[in-house]
């Protein structure tokens, strides 16, 4: 025979039998294994889903901020801003300001003797809308937090499981080589490395949008005391 031939019958030979693709390891895996690493999979999948639209969802609403606070600080009155923004759906800073300029429209109008409480009632518009929007933001952010917490104990599980079916399948056989003990063991181990890879990027994305988070209330805070403040000074030349 030809040598060539022969070594490719060697290659091909070792190819089959290696077993070492993460497609076979899923196949030869038991059915309990199987469910763990499907599972650790759709949750790394929505996880990433999740983080890829926090990421756009946290850059528009810093960008929407930056925009507001430039036209707020521009020298425009506040009545013309309102009326531009009001026409429009608002979010991030901006709704922040027309929650406030409507609750102030309406105490003010019609009804002077109203202005003892309309600081107290804008400042309570204020912290609501603060509360909706954080909410907005963070929403979903939950499913990364149990995700990085569970996804290795998880894998861990599938890897616990895989190991005591190896062990099994070694006393039925009584066959102790490495090429009978490998196979089960590298299966059972996937699991833990799918549950890793899931974890991983779930909680470096949670911390990260933690931090934003906490970045964008802080800004809305201070507006809203900036915008109490402008309020109490309109008060003060009403009354």
């Amino acid at each position: 025979m030809n040598p060539t031939d022969i070594l490719k019958d060697k290659i091909v030979t070792v190819g089959h039998g290696s077993g070492t693709s993460f497609i076979e390891l899923f196949l030869q895996a038991h059915v309990v294994v199987q469910i763990v690493m499907v599972g650790l999979l759709l949750a790394s999948v929505w996880s990433w889903a999740i983080i890829i639209e926090k990421v756009f969802a946290f850059r528009r609403a810093r960008r929407e901020a930056d925009r507001f606070e430039q036209l707020f600080w521009s020298g425009q009155s506040l009545e013309e801003l309102y009326a531009n923004l009001a026409r429009d759906r608002t979010q991030s800073m901006a709704a922040l300001f027309v929650a406030a300029m409507r609750e102030w429209k309406r105490s003010v109008e019609g009804n002077i003797r109203a202005l003892g409480g309309i600081q107290l009632r804008v400042e309570k518009v204020m912290d609501v809308t603060i509360s909706r929007e954080m909410e907005r933001l963070d929403r979903r952010l939950l499913f990364l937090a149990t995700v990085g917490s569970t996804a290795p104990f998880i894998g861990l599980f599938g890897t616990v499981w895989g190991i005591m079916s190896s062990f099994q399948a070694i006393a039925a056989s009584k066959n102790t080589s490495l090429a009978v003990v490998a196979p089960g063991i590298a299966e059972a181990l996937f699991a833990t490395a799918l549950g890793l890879l899931a974890a991983i990027p779930a909680v470096m994305a949670y911390n990260k949008f933690s931090a934003d988070s906490a970045r964008l209330a802080q800004r809305f805070e201070a507006f809203a005391d900036e915008f109490a403040a402008i309020v109490s000074r309109q008060i003060d030349t009403r009354t």
